[in-house]
């Protein structure tokens, strides 16, 4: 039985992608271990899918002045020492991480020990934690083609981002159920979500009165952010935050009004939903959401608007366009070669893993 060592966290996004392969990392009688931080994100959702957690110490690696930029590389070299102690206890096959800062003692003590490792980078442009780990990976997979010219030419491999398959599963009739909304309007999914995501929703609640004439919306807008004023308007409901109806939420919706972070418009990409993205801003962020966001605009798979241009007009008639040509952006997403990335992304891991 071959063994894998998964990797990545500090945000759901750095450890969604993993959990996305563990179905077929069982099928193919894997061993599946994870690394990640003693407390992070990742060990409550790993934990809780019965998959071996180690946990190691993790320093954030930050860009800006704090004063645990000081403390925190003496973490990083205890994470090391951990995973070069895990690594060598463990014996893995192959090492995948999705990245994020626990992510970076694991490639290194993995090279350290002669492991083969692929590391996949969502955004446009790599992140802090990948750079520093580039070039320690036999593999590095991206999302987008404009990646690719900025990775070392033997290791890169466009494969998209691996999203949950059972997003691809769902019934158009529970969502109706579920949300009391009718069959006889178009309907909108709009996912503002956690940071940043005030713009998107302030933006989208001052056009309702007029947008509600045409579409039913689902507005998905995050902890603390619901608005009890609005719930008796007609065709408009609001959740915090959805779980288990969310792949029937995406089986209903006609279009979907998004942030752009990556691994949000990969799904969008797989579930071909004709989708605005609304990127959070260079201010709010290293830019990353932008460079995605006009990828996709580029591919035809989206239509993109940044918040500094939203105006009440300008994203009605925006919205009312994209619903018009939905068929066009369906088409290109359809015609995209980073439909299959689970199984590019599995082959990629059968293929370096050390007999």
């Amino acid at each position: 039985m071959k063994r894998i060592i998964l990797t990545g966290g500090g945000t759901a996004g750095h450890v969604t992608p993993n959990i996305a392969l563990l179905p077929r990392l069982k099928e193919l009688n894997y061993d599946i271990h994870y690394i990640g931080s003693y407390n992070g994100i990742e060990k409550e959702l790993i934990e809780q899918l019965g998959i071996p957690y180690h946990g190691i110490s993790s320093g954030k690696l930050r860009r800006y002045f704090s004063l645990r930029n000081f403390t925190d590389p003496f973490r990083v070299l205890k994470g090391f020492r951990e995973a070069h102690r895990l690594i060598k206890l463990l014996k893995p096959d192959v090492i995948f991480s999705k990245g994020g800062f626990v992510s970076v003692p694991v490639v290194f003590a993995g090279k350290k020990c002669k492991v083969p490792t692929i590391i996949h980078e969502s955004d446009m442009t790599p992140g802090l934690a990948n750079k520093l780990s580039i070039p320690s990976a036999t593999k590095v997979c991206c999302n987008f083609p404009e990646t690719v010219e900025l990775l070392p030419a033997s290791k890169a491999v466009l494969t998209g981002s691996p999203i949950r398959q059972e997003l691809l599963s769902g019934d158009r009739q529970h969502a109706l159920d579920f949300t009391g909304l009718t069959d006889g309007k178009p309907v909108i999914l709009i996912i503002g979500g956690s940071l940043g995501a005030v713009a998107v929703n302030e933006a989208v609640r001052r056009i309702l009165p007029v947008l509600l004439k045409d579409f039913q919306v689902i507005h998905l807008c995050g902890k603390g952010k619901l608005d009890p004023s609005l719930n008796a308007l007609d065709g408009y409901v609001q959740y915090e935050y959805i779980k288990d109806e969310l792949k029937d939420l995406f089986a209903l919706s006609d279009i979907v009004i998004s942030r752009a972070g990556a691994n949000a418009i990969c799904e969008l990409l797989a579930l071909r939903k004709p989708n605005l993205l609304i990127p959070l801003s260079a201010n709010a962020s290293r830019g990353d959401q932008i460079l995605n966001a006009r990828s996709f605009e580029r591919q035809g798979f989206s239509t993109v608007m940044e918040e500094e241009e939203i105006t009440n007009e300008k994203l009605l008639d925006t919205i009312h366009e994209l619903y018009q040509n939905r068929d066009r952006y369906i088409s290109a997403m359809k015609n995209s070669n980073q439909q299959d990335s689970i199984d590019t992304i599995i082959d990629l891991i059968e293929s370096v893993a050390r007999a």
